[in-house]
Formats: C-alpha cells, structure tokens, sequence
C-alpha cells in the first residue's frame, strides 16, 4: 500500500519558491519509493492565523493515516521571523493525532546585535526546540553536530541534504566545455538582494579581475535570482577588464542545466557553502568543480564533493585560478562532484534517505 504524504508550506517566496520546488522534485523521487507528495499551504498570509489554522483544524482529522512534512523556515511562518504561530500549527496536528515530520530548511536562528535580534534569536530557538520535541520525525538539512540548539537526547532526527532544483542534472556531465582555444567560463548561480547583494557582486568581480589579469580574457555567467539587477554594478566594476559579462536572471531548469554545463567552474558568493544551499548543490549536480567560502556549516557530503575551499575574507581569484590553471586538479574536481551527485545530492539518493526515515520512525 502506497504511503500518503503531504507537505506543508508557508508563505510562497518570491519570484521563485525553492521550498516548493524542492518538493516538488522530491515527491517526482518517492513515487517509485511507493510515496505519494502532495504540496499544500497553509493561507495564513491571506486568512490571517485564527482562520488559517481554524481551515487545518477541519483538515487534520482527515490525515491521521498520513504523513505530514512541515516546511520550516522562520519567513515562511512569520512577516518578521517570530515563528510562533508554528509552533501551534504543530500542536494543533499532534492534538489530532497526525503524524509530524519537519524539514528544517533553515535550522540556524537569525544574527543581529539589536534588541529585536536577540529576542527574535530566542524565539526561533525556542520554537525549533519545542517542535523537535513535538514532531515525529525532524529532518536537517545540514549535519546534527552543526545545529547547536538541538537537545542531545532528540532521537528523532535525520540529516538529508538537499538536491539542486533542476531537471535531470547529470546530462550537464557530458557537454563541451571551453577548451584551450576559447576562454574559460565561470558561472554565478542566484544573488543575494539588496546590501548583502552587493557585496558578493563586488566579491565575484574582484575574484574575476584577478584572473583575468593572469590569463587573459574569461567569461562570467550571471544567471538566476537578482542577476539582472546586478547587472549595472558589475558592468560598472569590470569596465576595462577582459571579462566577457552575460547575464541571464530566471530561466527554466533545461537552460540552467545547458548554461552550467557549458561552464569550466562555478563560482557560488552567496555566504558560506553548505548542505542546505540548493543554488551551490546546482553545481555540484551539473558535475562542476565549485569554489566556494568554508564556514561554520561547511561539512560531511560538502567537503566530499569537488569544492575548491576559501577562507572567510579570502578573495576567490587564487581558488578560480587553481582550478582553472590545473587541468588535472579540474579533472579531479569534476569527478569528486559526480561522484557526490550520485551518492547525496540527487533526488534519487535524497527519496531513499527519507523512505528509510519514514520508515524508521512510523507510529504503531
């Protein structure tokens, strides 16, 4: 008999929800697992909370012989990041006897030094601690020993990676690269906004002038969330430099498959490379090597993959130009990657680890 899931979501991201997504691409992985995903959302944006969960409510008594996975990440249940209407979304499911699992998509509480920093940092803690407690099953999406605030005694916690959000990855494996008589391409997948945004344009640029510099002309491919907004500031920073700019902002999965696949190496800005960085694991996917900033997060299928590692405050230029420079040490880069695409990241491995957890940790 086919085991019934359903994800649970919060508020939609935008323009484009990774969360959903990665469902998506999940529930695709466990069908041959004999497990059905439906995705649904919790309207509390829109209803406001007292009608939303009055709607799940209605809802639950029809779900006891189900699985329901909550998708966490404090915005999604929060305008401001104080997730405790989720909280009581959990209790509400556990009073009608539902079987809980949680994805922590976003298992670290928020930096700030304000006041309103501390009391949120507290807040999300506190609830992530309590829904632990209250759930059935609690997945992470980076390893156990990187989550501070989990109680030592929580048995019932699983680490699975996620995939990258992408149509069949490993047919990038296979695609013409530059070769000797065409510039190399580094590829840039999904910026921050705003400030922080910012600052890894002129991060990604510095590393680029850096190289080309030493070798020559190159080819820097912006594609994905805030790439053509970043558009005027990286053309302003590499004005006079050989680097060919090509932005492409949002484009379907087969073309960001095909894009990165026609890349040398890609260059992932976005804070530190981790477990739970989907954009970072595109690369990994498509069979590149990555470089990328170690951080505190940065570890287990991570390090076995073919990351070119920085240090916190180091520029990318020297790591692009290991990798770019040393044909052998790229070769070996790519199969590291592979390799870690077959046996983490791909949704196949990803829908076993969560058929065994599931299965594990089923209620009698």
């Amino acid at each position: 008999m086919k085991t019934r899931c359903v994800a649970l979501l919060g508020r939609r991201d935008e323009p484009t929800d990774a969360v959903e997504e990665y469902c998506r691409f999940l529930g695709a992985a466990l069908e041959p697992q004999g497990i059905s995903l439906e995705i649904e959302r919790v309207a509390w944006r829109e209803l406001g909370w007292r009608k939303a969960l009055a709607g799940m409510e209605r809802r639950a008594g029809n779900w006891k012989t189900d699985w329901i996975l909550l998708q966490y990440t404090a915005l999604a249940w929060s305008r401001q990041g104080f997730p405790l209407r989720f909280l009581s979304l959990v209790r509400l499911l556990r009073k009608y006897g539902v079987r809980c699992g949680v994805v922590f998509h976003d298992a670290r509480p928020y930096d700030g030094s304000r006041l309103v920093d501390r009391v949120r940092r507290q807040l999300q803690v506190h609830t992530m601690r309590r829904v632990v407690r209250l759930a059935d099953l609690a997945v992470l999406t980076i390893p156990r020993e990187k989550v501070e605030w989990l109680p030592a005694s929580a048995q019932n916690v699983v680490f699975i990676p996620v995939g990258a959000n992408l149509p069949s990855p490993e047919t990038a494996w296979t695609m013409e690269k530059s070769g000797l008589e065409r510039p190399p391409r580094v590829s840039v997948f999904s910026l921050s906004e705003g400030r922080v945004g910012a600052e890894e344009v002129r991060a990604i640029a510095e590393g680029m002038c850096y190289v080309a510099k030493r070798i020559g002309p190159v080819k820097l491919l912006v594609l994905g969330r805030n790439a053509e907004s970043a558009e005027k500031l990286f053309r302003e920073i590499l004005h006079g430099v050989e680097v060919e700019l090509t932005i492409s902002g949002l484009l379907s999965g087969e073309r960001v498959v095909e894009l990165l696949g026609k890349s040398d190496v890609m260059l992932f800005a976005r804070g530190a490379i981790s477990t739970k960085r989907g954009s970072a694991i595109a690369g990994i996917a498509c069979g590149l090597p990555v470089v990328a900033m170690e951080g505190w997060e940065t570890a287990g299928p991570i390090k076995e993959a073919g990351v070119e590692l920085t240090a916190p405050g180091e520029q990318f230029g020297p790591a692009l130009m290991r990798v770019l420079n040393d044909p052998a040490h790229w070769a070996c880069l790519s199969e590291r990657s592979r390799k870690a695409q077959q046996s983490y990241f791909s949704w196949q491995a990803i829908a076993q680890s969560y058929a065994t957890a599931l299965g594990k940790f089923e209620r009698a």
